[in-house]
């Protein structure tokens, strides 16, 4: 009996490689990973050079995880058998209440914070600036956090870049904390929604002495983004995400100069048919826009990443024009930009990650 059992478990096994081993070979390979947003590994090309070299079998290794059939099912069944297993987050993805999604926030290097904080100071020599730095979820969020979730205390690290800034800075911290129990944050992303950005903005009216407008009427544009968070988690159980506008674009006009000069648009309803439809506003990353809004009003430079894309359209309503750069591909000087554009006020706006990690800021005091 127990031999016969060996022989059964063995021709079962044998198959089941058989049959995955097929589906592998004969299925066309993917191009993407719409869940993992991130291009997939192909067949690689066979030659001896490539296999003495050991490049070979690196890259037919990873064809091999990228194509596995059903793998996303494999991925889901995984964080799932993790979840109940008590693990508390993937890939630095935390599992949290109310089905959402939070990304760690680790302690940043704090040569990178102040390089950061000194470009912001020496760029107040040239133009009146305010800084606004916007806490993520962890934050904001903190009471959904799995017990003992290692992150940082991001008020505190926004504290201490303002005390070290000598222009003028926006309590947007304050302004989300105020509104937590609301739905200002994605569940399955790193970004605010468009109702945190609302929040956001009142707050930058507070430190600017402006009057913010209130009473739009949100529209949902799609109810079915999943973001990064989803994407580096490995979970599958959650619900997608809604995505809303509040300010309407007629009668603004955005040029966008991402290699050549284009006429942008302020919402591109193209971008809710891919994965990235968080790029909804105006289109995702691009070097350089400029917007004219139709309104009365002076000239304002926003220096941003992505965070500022749903929060743009609100300050719509305050200036007749808006220059807006993205340093990680923007590379000529911003002194001169303020120079040569009349620049009134310079907002320097950015997630508190992306300022604490990313060096591209620190070209902005040039």
């Amino acid at each position: 009996m127990k031999k016969t059992g060996s022989i059964i478990n063995t021709v079962c096994f044998a198959l089941f490689i058989a049959v995955f081993a097929a589906l592998l070979v004969l299925s066309p390979d993917k191009d993407i990973s719409p869940q993992e947003n991130r291009v997939l590994a192909r067949l690689p090309a066979f030659s001896f050079s490539e296999l003495f070299s050991g490049r070979f079998m690196k890259d037919f290794e990873s064809w091999i995880t990228d194509q596995f059939p059903f793998r996303d099912s494999w991925i889901s069944l995984k964080s799932r058998a993790e979840r109940l297993s008590g693990k508390t987050e993937n890939n630095n993805v935390f599992f949290a209440s109310d089905d959402t999604l939070i990304t760690r926030f680790p302690a940043p290097d704090m040569s990178v914070v102040d390089a950061n904080t000194a470009a912001v100071n020496a760029l107040g020599q040239y133009a009146d600036v305010y800084l606004s730095l916007i806490p993520t979820a962890a934050e904001i969020w903190s009471d959904r956090l799995p017990a003992h979730a290692d992150t940082a205390d991001q008020r505190a690290l926004i504290e201490y870049i303002y005390h070290g800034c000598g222009v003028n800075t926006v309590d947007t911290c304050s302004a989300l904390y105020a509104h937590r129990g609301e739905y200002i944050y994605y569940r399955t992303d790193h970004h605010w929604t468009t109702l945190g950005a609302y929040y956001g903005y009142t707050a930058l009216c507070a430190a600017m002495g402006l009057e913010p407008v209130d009473g739009y009427v949100p529209q949902t544009v799609t109810d079915g983004f999943y973001g990064t968070a989803y994407s580096s988690s490995g979970v599958r159980w959650v619900e997608p995400d809604e995505i809303d506008i509040y300010v309407p674009a007629e009668g603004v006009r955005v040029t966008d100069y991402n290699g050549r000069e284009h006429e942008g648009s302020v919402y591109d309803m193209s971008k809710l048919e891919g994965k990235d439809k968080y790029a909804v506003f105006f289109g995702g990353n691009t070097p350089r826009m400029i917007i004219d809004t139709g309104r009365e009003g002076g000239s304002l430079l926003l220096l941003r990443d992505s965070y500022s894309d749903c929060e743009l359209p609100f300050l719509f309503a305050h200036f007749s024009r808006i220059h807006v750069l993205d340093l990680r591909y923007y590379r000529m000087s911003v002194k001169d930009y303020i120079a040569d554009n009349g620049i009134d006020a310079v907002l320097v706006n950015y997630g508190l990650s992306n300022f604490c990690t990313d060096l591209s800021p620190a070209l902005m005091g040039i």
